[in-house]
């Protein structure tokens, strides 16, 4: 049977293939229009990078000009850049003169030297998060479905937040690890905290959110009942999950690479996320264009590496077709879910509604930074604004704008899942462009406005959603009863609407639940460089961001946001278990 499907497998490598070059292609393409798009003029915007000239000369300009053959247009530009790449040039910074591929080697190697630490991180924080349903699980002591509070506490954690207070306290107060500058091995330890603890948990909340139904299928019964030792089931319920959260790691491997931009600028870290975003901001188009091939290179290869281990955990029985189903029985979750989710309810609702009466726009230059106290029940902010009357007034704008933009990005990533031949090149590529590049590309295009944020955490959001689409349904469609309802005469509208989107349906769900503070957290770093949200309209994430440089001597200005931020979360998972409980 191998040998009859192996020239079909080696068939449907080609439109994977084609997709990774068509999308590498269009994003590059896309990021040599940026100085066109964006409309200022790029001789302007590289003198003032060079010398901080706000005022430059016609001279000047015209000098610039000619020096960079901006009249050329950017297709001859990336032809250049392209014909160049063959003999290892890359060109030479618009800003700086220098030799570009130097420059984003040494940036690179920074960067995966940080993503190592921060995977190791990651694996240990995903492995404690579902530690406890895996040592209930192997001993049938697991009967009720688990929400995953913790991991919903955690993946909320705002990572440059969470990268300042570690630098305070381990960093400055206690100097256990350096604080600033990438000196060597112990350098890495801080960001790598900083960046691991929320990937890990939302990676170790979707694998705990998942074993439960593991434990509970026919094939654990059957071993518990003949007396197998606890540790075999715990290895095969893993084996039986992991594929489906494998797809995950692409995204967020990829992401703290490219994405740890606020990170590496509060650590003093030159990697390639931060080398990336100041040559978008600076408009220096050879550095940037080869810092998106490195990460296009390094997404592809990931892709193609996680593809292979999933495929090595499901082995024959994907081949043959003799997968268990993923319909899982409900499970009946804990009463405490009902106290938790009305106690985050309460919260919520009581710090909106107290907000809503107050003025989130008076400022009162005698009061700022003020204490928690009965007058400002969060205290104030550096310009003496009450934080609670922000909160409130800027809760239903920042709830709304993320679900708006988290069911945008996972029903695109649903559809675009179904076709997993034609989507996996344009995911593994789409999956390794920061939100900012993107909300720097659609801002040239839309103007900087909180619609503009949306539409760039859009553009970038679905592929997490596409991966995990494209997986669950390779692994359903292998599954035995789908071969018979086949047999049976069954059709694909029935398959998809009986079969593979029950299947796919409640595992999408808990992702989105999970990412949504992160979509929050996205829209405020596009709206803190400009981006997005303009001041000073109050919103959660600007609020963490605006007020994150205060957070040593005001540590209230943050711990009001970064709390409603962990609620929410809470809630929403809390929520989705009661809703699963119903058949919602």
């Amino acid at each position: 049977m191998s040998v009859v499907h192996a020239p079909a497998a080696r068939l449907s490598l080609w439109p994977a293939a084609a997709g990774r070059v068509l999308a590498g292609a269009a994003l590059l393409g896309a990021v040599a229009l940026l100085p066109w798009l964006t409309g200022a003029d790029p001789a302007r915007t590289v003198l003032r990078a060079r010398s901080a000239d706000q005022n430059p000369t016609a001279a000047e300009l015209a000098a610039v000009r000619k020096q960079l053959g901006l009249d050329e247009g950017p297709f001859a530009h990336l032809a250049h850049w392209l014909g160049g790449l063959p003999r290892g040039d890359a060109g030479v910074s618009w800003v700086s003169g220098e030799p570009v591929m130097p420059q984003v080697g040494t940036a690179l190697s920074v960067s995966l030297t940080l993503v190592l630490g921060a995977f190791v991180v990651t694996a240990l924080v995903a492995a404690l998060v579902c530690a406890r349903t895996v040592f209930l699980g192997s001993r049938r002591r697991l009967r009720q479905d688990r929400a995953g509070t913790t991991a919903a506490v955690l993946a909320a954690l705002p990572k440059f937040l969470l990268a300042s207070v570690l630098a305070t306290v381990c960093g400055v107060w206690w100097g256990w690890f350096p604080s600033s500058g990438w000196e060597g091995p112990q350098s890495m330890v801080l960001p790598s905290l900083a960046l691991g603890i929320p990937s890990g948990a939302m990676l170790g909340g979707l694998l705990d959110q998942a074993l439960p139904a593991a434990f509970h299928e026919p094939w654990a019964r059957t071993a518990y009942a003949v007396g197998l030792p606890p540790g075999n089931i715990a290895r095969n319920a893993l084996r039986r999950t992991l594929p489906g959260m494998l797809p995950q790691l692409l995204p967020t491997v990829v992401a703290l690479v490219g994405g740890a931009v606020a990170v590496e600028k509060i650590f003093n870290i030159p990697g390639l996320g931060r080398l990336a975003l100041e040559a978008a901001v600076a408009q220096d188009l050879p550095v940037l264009q080869t810092a998106t091939l490195a990460l296009v290179l390094l997404g592809v290869s990931a892709g193609i590496l996680i593809r292979a281990l999933r495929h090595a955990l499901l082995g024959r029985p994907l081949r043959d077709g003799a997968l268990p189903t993923l319909h899982r029985p409900p499970l009946v979750p804990p009463r405490s879910l009902r106290w938790i989710t009305a106690a985050c309810s309460v919260v919520l609702i009581a710090l909106v509604t107290a907000g809503l009466l107050r003025d989130p726009l008076q400022v009162d230059t005698a009061a700022r930074l003020v204490a928690p106290s009965l007058e400002h029940p969060l205290g104030t902010d550096a310009l003496g604004r009450d934080l609670l009357a922000r909160l409130g007034h800027g809760a239903l704008r920042t709830a709304g704008v993320a679900l708006a933009v988290t069911v945008v990005s996972a029903v695109t990533g649903l559809l675009l899942g179904m076709a997993p031949r034609a989507s996996a090149g344009p995911t593994e590529v789409v999956s390794t462009l920061p939100a900012v590049l993107s909300g720097l590309l659609i801002a040239g295009v839309t103007g900087p406005s909180v619609w503009g944020a949306a539409i760039a955490v859009c553009v970038v959001g679905w592929s997490p959603y596409a991966a995990q689409t494209a997986a669950l349904l390779e692994q359903e469609r292998a599954s035995g009863h789908i071969a018979a309802s086949v047999a049976l005469g069954a059709g694909r509208t029935h398959l998809l609407r009986r079969h593979l989107l029950p299947a796919v349906l409640p595992a999408l769900l808990r992702n989105a639940l999970l990412r949504l503070p992160t979509a929050v957290l996205v829209l405020a770093s596009l709206g803190f460089l400009g981006l997005g949200e303009q001041p000073p309209t109050p919103e959660w994430g600007r609020l963490l961001s605006e007020n994150q440089p205060y957070a040593e001597l005001a540590p209230w200005t943050v711990l009001g946001p970064a709390a409603a931020l962990v609620v929410l979360s809470v809630l929403a998972v809390t929520g989705s278990a009661l809703g699963r409980e119903k058949g919602v």
